[in-house]
Parts: structure tokens; C-alpha cells; sequence
């Protein structure tokens, strides 16, 4: 039985996780992923829990709450119209392809190799959102034919790689291939639970030495991590949508990417000490 003052400090540190990537998803539509995995890392490292998988424990985490809240996006997106199914069909395969592939690549690497990926991956999604226009364009349509099949794998690959969900990825190749942002926001949900649901269940098989199990943990996946980040990001979610309306949130962007940079950046820094 773990001791009760942990128990306590982790769910206090989740409880915080939650209700900052509610807040922040609501707000940017950014998925919660780019913000659980390293705040995960931190939590259990903080709580002694810094073996060689620690990092598999973060994303398989992550993963699994993004089956909850891209499902629930989709769903209301899906009642606006705003879901691009046939993009969506056209790229599912590909997608659970990768997904698999990420985590068979993922369950092998070392938890300091996979934080130097997320860095170096944060990194430049960091600077898309700093930098990036919507504007910007590299075709007039969504890759299709053979094409679709090069591309779409490498969504879920990278996206497991990183414990996020479709929208980091998604939504920016969307965007610079002429799918309008709301579309792509809504259709990128659908590449969430695409990711996520093959993934957690893979990650589920995983077996994870004790140095970097957390308390109840089933395979890589933090049970305590899922139900209160789940329940904390339901809560707060709307809060951050009300913000939104409330204030032009493209500043805002623009200051979460040059926070995701320095987050990328410690991260890099702790996978060279490692």
C-alpha cells in the first residue's frame, strides 16, 4: 500500500496539472498533452519516481486522457458541421499505422531519449506558434492518393512520440495545405482519438520496473493521472473557452509558444544530464 502523504502530493500536483491544461485547452485549443507530458515528468520526478521509463509513464498517461477529451471535441464539433469526415477516413489508417508503430519505438527507447524528442519536437511546434501565420500556405489541398499514406503515419508516429494528441500536428498541416482553422481544429479532435485509442491500449500492455511506477499504475498508464487530469480538465475547460471570447487570444498563442520553448528547452537540458 503506498503511503498516504504521497498519495496526498500526487494528487495535489494533478490536481494543478488538470485545471492549468483544462484552462489552457479551452483557451488555445492547444491539446493537453504538450502540457501534461512534461508537467507529469516533473510531478513523478518530484515524487522520487525518475527510473529509465518514467517517460513512458508521461505519455502513456497523456495519451489516455486525450481519448477522453478529443472524443468529447469531436462530438461538439461534429454538431457544428465542422468535422471534415472525408479527410478524416482518408487519413485514418495511416494515423493508427504510426500510432502503433510510436509505440512499439517508444516501449524500446530510454525515458532520456524520449525527453531529447519531445524537446527537440516541442521546439519547433513552440516556434510554428510563435512565429506561425494562418495564412501560410504550401498547397492548395490536402495531400491525397499516395500521398495521404506518406504523410498520415507520420502524424501518429510523432504525435505518440510525444503523448499528444492530433491538434499539434494536424491542425498546422491542415492549415498550410488550405483547410480552413476551425476545420482543421475540429477535424485534428478526430485525429486525437485516433492516436490515443491504439496507443493506450498498447501502452497498457507495457511492463514498467518499479523505479518508475508511480502508485496505481497499470502498465504505463497512471491511473490517479487519468481520472483527476480527466476530471480537472472537464471542469475548467469552459472557463478557458469563456477567456477566449472574452480577449483576442492570438497574443496569447503566441506567449504559450514562447513558453513551450523554454519547457523544451529544460527538457533538453535534463535529457543531456541524464
Amino acid at each position: 500500500m503506498p503511503d498516504l502523504t504521497l498519495l496526498l502530493e500526487l494528487l495535489a500536483f494533478l490536481v494543478v496539472i488538470g485545471a492549468f491544461a483544462g484552462v489552457l485547452a479551452g483557451l488555445l485549443g492547444v491539446g493537453g498533452g504538450i502540457v501534461l507530458v512534461p508537467a507529469f515528468f516533473f510531478t513523478f520526478q518530484t515524487l522520487g519516481y525518475d527510473g529509465p521509463q518514467t517517460m513512458q509513464v508521461c505519455l502513456a498517461t497523456s495519451l489516455a486522457t486525450i481519448i477522453v477529451t478529443s472524443l468529447r471535441s469531436v462530438i461538439g464539433h461534429n454538431r457544428k458541421g465542422a468535422v471534415d469526415w472525408e479527410i478524416l477516413k482518408g487519413w485514418a489508417p495511416g494515423i493508427v499505422v504510426g500510432a502503433i508503430v510510436g509505440v512499439l519505438a517508444a516501449s524500446a527507447l530510454k525515458s532520456s531519449t524520449l525527453q531529447a524528442i519531445f524537446g527537440g519536437l516541442a521546439l519547433v511546434i513552440g516556434g510554428y506558434m510563435l512565429l506561425g501565420r494562418t495564412s501560410w500556405r504550401i498547397a492548395d489541398r490536402m495531400p491525397d492518393g499516395g500521398k495521404q499514406y506518406l504523410y498520415s503515419p507520420f502524424v501518429g508516429f510523432l504525435s505518440v512520440l510525444m503523448g499528444i494528441g492530433g491538434g499539434s500536428f494536424g491542425v498546422p498541416v491542415m492549415n498550410l495545405h488550405n483547410v480552413p482553422i476551425h476545420r482543421a481544429v475540429a477535424t485534428a479532435a478526430g485525429f486525437g482519438v485516433l492516436i490515443a485509442a491504439p496507443s493506450a491500449v498498447g501502452f497498457l500492455m507495457l511492463t514498467i520496473e518499479p523505479g518508475s511506477r508511480p502508485p496505481y499504475t497499470l502498465g504505463a498508464v497512471n491511473l490517479p493521472g487519468f481520472l483527476v487530469v480527466i476530471a480537472m480538465t472537464l471542469l475548467t475547460a469552459p472557463l478557458g473557452v469563456k477567456i477566449a471570447h472574452a480577449m483576442n487570444p492570438a497574443p496569447l498563442k503566441r506567449l504559450f509558444g514562447a513558453f513551450l520553448i523554454l519547457v523544451a528547452l529544460n527538457m533538453l537540458r535534463k535529457a543531456l544530464m541524464g
